[in-house]
């Protein structure tokens, strides 16, 4: 989890920076001149860079200064919004006065409700953050008491978040991915480029595009720290919207699944029916939509954009679904149920290019509703990357240029 400063010293550096005065700061955030001070000396500190030129005419900010000051103003709208939306879906009448309780938040509050919300439960999210179960309870009944909303219930199984937790959580921990950005950013300014990555992956672009992508950006940028996530689509998409994914590539869904992520297209996938060589269906000059609906098919588990065209190929001709489909997304199984039987699957030509040289899979002459599926990035909208992170879109971009 991300080192959080003092939020009250992030608060002060922000006012220092806009009025370029730590007198007029000090009127604004309730802390003295000195305690002023300190807090951007130690902050300093922390961040390895000065923040300010100390002038005679006033404090304005160095480069390293503008560069964090941008992450932490977005770092604090994100979570002045979170209390806002957590007040919103709360207990409105219990929380009335207290929707502005983002000014009185701490480090160690924000630290135990994104502890809390992973583990599910004390005993784990202290373990987790390395501090004692006491400690993380009392931030936990803090954080209560200041926003005036239940946000911790106890079930039999654990810790459940409520829904104005839920909100609250999913702010916070953008904010706090806005907090990593500016170190990261910080860091390249200084001369170091440690930043890190995280994909989420859906099978397409694991065949090609993400090693083209990385390969490119390591070689430019090699200390450079990447991280894939592979997993269903509705995990991969929470981990985006809640700013522990950075970017998701694969196939994207018509319409957009919801109103805060934004899809890009870079290419147009041809899908098949493949199976192995040899298979009896393959020495075919054409294939009936009978012919496969008396086959054994492994194919991805409902609500994927190919299972919906599986469904589509044998609905449009009044078929029901093959008996027996196997559910699946590993292309390393498919490989195999398709080699050593004579399964069928409905899958990307670009997944299955290598076999095809090889001559172990080939596709059959079916004709297929819909055409392609595009394949692209989804996005959070709103979201700023580094420039680290933009360079690895652009290498995205380049590799789904490159696809054949």
């Amino acid at each position: 989890m991300t080192d959080i400063p003092n939020i009250r010293h992030l608060r002060a550096f922000r006012e220092v920076a806009r009025r370029r005065s730590i007198s007029q700061a000090a009127d604004q955030v309730h802390l003295s001149q000195p305690a002023i001070t300190q807090a951007i000396a130690k902050l300093e500190g922390q961040l390895g860079a000065p923040l300010f030129e100390r002038r005679f005419d006033g404090m304005p900010t160095t480069a390293a200064g503008a560069l964090f000051l941008d992450r932490v103003e977005r770092m604090l709208e994100g979570l002045r919004v979170g209390a806002r939306e957590a007040v919103r879906v709360g207990d409105r009448k219990a929380a009335r006065g207290f929707s502005d309780f983002d000014q009185l938040l701490t480090a160690a509050q924000l630290r135990a409700l994104v502890a809390i919300a992973n583990a599910g439960n004390f005993s784990l999210a202290a373990r987790a953050v390395n501090i004692a179960q006491p400690s993380i309870h009392r931030a936990a009944r803090d954080l209560e008491r200041l926003s005036g909303l239940t946000l911790f219930t106890r079930s039999a199984t654990g810790i459940v978040l409520t829904g104005a937790a839920k909100m609250l959580v999913q702010h916070v921990k953008l904010a706090l991915a806005e907090l990593d950005q500016g170190f990261a950013e910080l860091a390249v300014h200084l001369g170091v480029d440690q930043s890190r990555i995280v994909v989420g992956s859906m099978p397409l672009a694991r065949t090609h595009i993400l090693p083209a992508a990385i390969n490119a950006l390591t070689a430019e940028r090699p200390e450079v720290r990447l991280q894939v996530i592979d997993g269903p689509y509705g995990d991969l998409l929470h981990g985006l919207r809640h700013g522990e994914i950075d970017v998701l590539i694969g196939a994207l869904r018509d319409p957009v699944p919801i109103g805060d992520v934004v899809q890009e297209t870079l290419f147009t996938d041809p899908l098949a029916v493949v199976s192995r060589a040899f298979h009896p269906l393959s020495r075919r000059p054409a294939v009936t939509p009978a012919d496969l609906a008396a086959c054994r098919w492994v194919v991805p588990r409902p609500g994927t954009p190919t299972r919906d065209r599986f469904d589509a190929l044998f609905a449009e001709h009044g078929l029901p679904i093959p008996a027996g489909v196997i559910e699946a997304s590993s292309l390393q199984l498919i490989r195999g149920l398709l080699l050593d039987s004579d399964t069928l699957t409905l899958i990307s030509l670009h997944q299955i290019r290598h076999e095809r040289d090889l001559g172990l899979l080939v596709p059959l002459p079916v004709a297929l509703p819909g055409g392609g599926r595009p394949i692209g990035l989804t996005l959070r909208r709103g979201w700023r990357p580094t420039a680290t992170q933009e360079r690895f879109l652009a290498c995205l971009r380049e590799a789904g240029q490159n696809v054949r």
